[in-house]
C-alpha cells in the first residue's frame, strides 16, 4: 500500500508541473514559410519549392525572403517581407520613390553584345526574351518586326534575347546557336535569320535544321563555311546559356516576354497595347530620363564585333 501511495503521489507531481511551451510558429523557418505558401498557392508535392534564407531589405524592419516554385520547366518567384518576429508576412514587391519601379528590371537587362536595331540612344528600349521554336513567338515576332521602327522610327531600341525551352522545343537552342553564329558573322544578317526562321518555323525540325540554314546562309550570300564551323562546334552555346540564366534572373518562366523600359510583358501583346505603353514611355522619358539607352543603368562596353 505504501508503494502504491509512493506511486500515486509522484504521478500527481508529474501531472501538476507545466508543460513546457509549444514551439513558437516563424515565417523565418523555411520549412514554415513553404508550408504556408503551398497552401496559399494550392501547390502540391510534383511542385518543387525552394525558400530562401532571411536577408535585410530595403524596407525599414522587415526581413527578405524569396520562395520558388518550380515543376518541369515551368517556375514561379514570390517575394515575401517578414517581420523580425517571425509572426507576420506581407507578399509584394517595395518600391523607391526616388527610383523608376522598373529599376530592378532595368539594371538586370544586359544588352551589349545582344542583336539589335532602331535608334541608338532612344528614350525607349524594347527587350525580348524569345524562343525560335514557339507558335507564340513567331506571332510577336512577326508583329514587332511589322510595326515598331515603323511607327517610332526615333524612340525606340529593340533588342533580341534568347530563351530556348528545351523541355518542349528540341531544335530550339540549335536555332539560337545558329543565329548567334550568324551574328558573330555579320550582325545586320541576325535579323535575316530571325525573320527566316519564323517564317518558315513549321518547315523546321531537329534532323534537317542543318541543311535548311545552309541553304538560307547561301540565299543571303552570308559565308557558309565559318558559319557552319561555329554551329557545329556550338561556338556560341555559352551566349545562349548566358542569356536563358539572365531571363530566368528576371523571372521570365514562358515566352515571349516583353521589357519595355523594364516593365515585364509577359506573353501575347498586341500592337495597339504595346504602342501605347511606348508612346506613354517617350513622354514620361521627356522629364524623368531614368530609363531607355541613356539613363545611365547599365555600363555598355563598346562591341568588338564586325559592324
Amino acid at each position: 500500500m505504501r508503494l502504491l501511495a509512493t506511486s500515486l503521489f509522484f504521478c500527481a507531481l508529474a501531472l501538476a508541473q507545466p508543460l513546457p511551451p509549444a514551439a513558437k510558429k516563424s515565417f523565418l523557418d523555411k520549412s514554415t514559410l513553404e508550408a504556408y505558401v503551398r497552401h496559399l498557392f494550392v501547390w502540391p508535392a510534383q511542385i518543387a519549392v525552394t525558400v530562401s534564407d532571411p536577408k535585410p531589405s530595403s524596407v525599414d524592419g522587415l526581413l527578405e525572403m524569396s520562395v520558388t516554385g518550380s515543376m518541369g520547366g515551368a517556375s514561379q518567384v514570390s517575394n515575401f517581407y517578414v517581420s523580425k518576429s517571425g509572426e507576420k508576412v506581407i507578399q509584394g514587391v517595395s518600391f523607391d520613390v526616388k527610383e523608376n519601379p522598373f529599376k530592378a528590371n532595368i539594371d538586370g537587362l544586359k544588352t551589349t553584345f545582344a542583336p539589335g536595331y532602331g535608334t541608338t540612344g532612344a528614350p525607349v528600349v524594347v527587350v525580348i526574351f524569345s524562343d525560335f521554336q514557339c507558335p507564340h513567338c513567331k506571332d510577336e515576332a512577326k508583329m514587332i518586326r511589322a510595326n515598331l521602327t515603323q511607327t517610332f522610327s526615333k524612340e525606340v531600341r529593340a533588342y533580341f534575347k534568347d530563351f530556348p525551352l528545351e523541355q518542349i522545343h528540341n531544335w530550339a537552342k540549335p536555332a539560337a546557336i545558329a543565329g548567334r553564329c550568324v551574328f558573330r558573322e555579320d550582325q545586320a544578317k541576325f535579323w535575316d535569320f530571325h525573320d527566316w526562321v519564323f517564317d518558315t518555323q513549321e518547315k523546321l525540325t531537329l534532323e534537317t535544321f542543318r541543311a535548311k540554314l545552309e541553304g538560307f546562309l547561301t540565299e543571303k550570300k552570308i559565308a557558309a563555311l565559318p558559319v557552319l564551323q561555329c554551329f557545329d562546334s556550338k561556338a556560341t552555346e555559352a551566349d545562349i546559356t548566358k542569356s536563358y540564366a539572365e531571363g530566368r534572373a528576371l523571372e521570365v518562366s514562358s515566352t515571349p516576354t516583353l521589357f519595355v523600359n523594364g516593365r515585364k510583358l509577359a506573353g501575347n501583346v498586341s500592337w495597339p497595347q504595346l504602342k501605347q505603353i511606348i508612346e506613354y514611355e517617350i513622354e514620361y522619358q521627356k522629364t524623368a530620363k531614368n530609363a531607355g539607352e541613356n539613363c545611365g543603368c547599365e555600363l555598355t562596353l563598346p562591341s568588338v564585333l564586325p559592324k
